[in-house]
């Protein structure tokens, strides 16, 4: 347990960041999920999953959740994936 003001203001604010956090993964998650799960049961239209990912991933590099370095990596990994599949078809 914190003692000071201080430590009681940071652990306070570290739980409430602690949230926020954990809601900005489970939306980068969640995007990932849906767009392999459309992939895999071959559907055509995968822009808007794909932009739902790629919005998930700048909001997360936008408030430092993950570096902007990895949010760029994962979308360049998405975007090959897609377009592998896209070739194939």
């Amino acid at each position: 347990m914190p003692n000071t003001a201080s430590a009681k203001k940071a652990l306070r604010s570290s739980q409430r960041k602690r949230l926020f956090n954990l809601a900005r993964k489970k939306k980068i998650t969640d995007a990932l999920k849906d767009l392999r799960r459309a992939i895999k049961t071959g559907e055509t239209n995968l822009s808007p999953l794909i932009a739902k990912v790629y919005s998930a991933l700048d909001k997360a590099a936008k408030s430092n959740y993950i570096h902007k370095n990895k949010a760029s990596r994962k979308k360049s990994r998405v975007a090959k994936m897609v377009n592998k599949i896209l070739a194939k078809n």
